[in-house]
């Protein structure tokens, strides 16, 4: 059942988040819905631009409408993220989707204003959803590159102006989360402070946390072990953090990397355990089977697990 994330998040706000995890391949699709199924959890399955690109978004789209016809007890919503203008027009002619994202956060205020309200205006002329951010985030996704000095957080003061001014539908926020397998070191974290005043002026108001995979280092270390050779010494967003910022109106917990750190380890160990083995089928199964357990694990956490139920009964879309 497709939803728009407005009906997920008037659910859910202060009492549990919903995972919004990007995909980019058959592999993915499929363990993010089998655990969806699973755990009667609603999810929201993100695209980027560059994953359509990489798939085409007639493959794309045309994957995660299979899965949901394969699933059909799973609610979910289709967002796209980290869109521009053109990306969203894209996406709104493609049809499919519920919500977007305007990533307008690298210009000055009033730009990313300006830029973010004719996106609300054209999205909600047809019933979509709109995701704004305001803030930097630093880390690179994708094609997103940003340096720690470049990041900024989000002043508490500027977001309900311009959530005000753009009337966008939820707001990513910059509480020191990073993109990437790269986050926090030593006693960095989430700025809570901040998260906090951002909600007493936007009471009940949907926000996101961008940047919010866990980076288990069990994984970093497995991977290394099988020949890779990622950092360590930082960490991701631990579990106590991600329930903390429930409680302070994060509704939305975006999730990447972890699913790309989790490829990387089963492919590592599969071909240095298997090296005769050529078939992409096989540990493609293997990450399949591994993913629905990670996701099935995210869900948990986040307190979504069984939620879906609410929505099911007596609805349809």
């Amino acid at each position: 059942m497709k939803v728009t994330p407005d009906t997920l998040f008037s659910d859910c706000y202060g009492k549990y988040a919903i995972a919004a995890i990007n995909v980019f391949t058959l592999e993915q699709v499929s363990g993010v819905f089998r655990a969806a199924s699973r755990s009667a959890s609603p999810i929201i399955i993100q695209t980027t631009p560059v994953a359509r690109d990489y798939a085409r978004p007639e493959m794309l789209l045309g994957m995660i409408a299979a899965a949901a016809k394969s699933y059909p007890n799973v609610v979910y919503a289709l967002h796209l993220d980290h869109g521009n203008e053109a990306h969203v027009e894209a996406a709104l002619q493609a049809g499919g989707y519920t919500s977007v994202m305007i990533d307008a956060s690298h210009e000055p205020m009033a730009e990313n204003i300006n830029r973010t309200r004719a996106v609300v205006a054209a999205a909600h002329r047809v019933g979509i959803f709109v995701e704004a951010e305001l803030g930097v985030l630093s880390g690179v996704e994708d094609d997103l590159a940003v340096d720690a000095g470049s990041a900024r957080f989000t002043r508490p003061e500027d977001a309900a102006y311009f959530v005000k001014q753009t009337q966008c539908d939820s707001l990513a926020v910059a509480v020191g989360t990073s993109h990437g397998a790269y986050k926090f070191s030593g006693d960095q974290g989430i700025r809570f402070d901040i998260l906090a005043a951002i909600q007493q002026r936007l009471p009940e108001f949907p926000l996101v946390l961008h940047g919010a995979s866990s980076v288990d280092r069990d994984e970093l270390m497995r991977i290394n072990r099988a020949g890779g050779r990622l950092a360590q010494g930082s960490r991701g967003v631990s579990d106590d953090e991600i329930a903390r910022a429930i409680g302070l109106g994060v509704c939305k917990v975006n999730i990447a990397t972890d699913l790309r750190v989790l490829w990387a380890r089963v492919h590592r160990e599969f071909f240095v355990q298997q090296p005769e083995l050529f078939d992409p089928l096989v540990p493609g199964r293997i990450y399949i089977d591994e993913l629905e357990k990670l996701c099935m694990d995210k869900f948990e956490k986040l307190g979504s697990t069984g939620k879906a139920k609410t929505f099911l009964q007596g609805a349809a879309y």
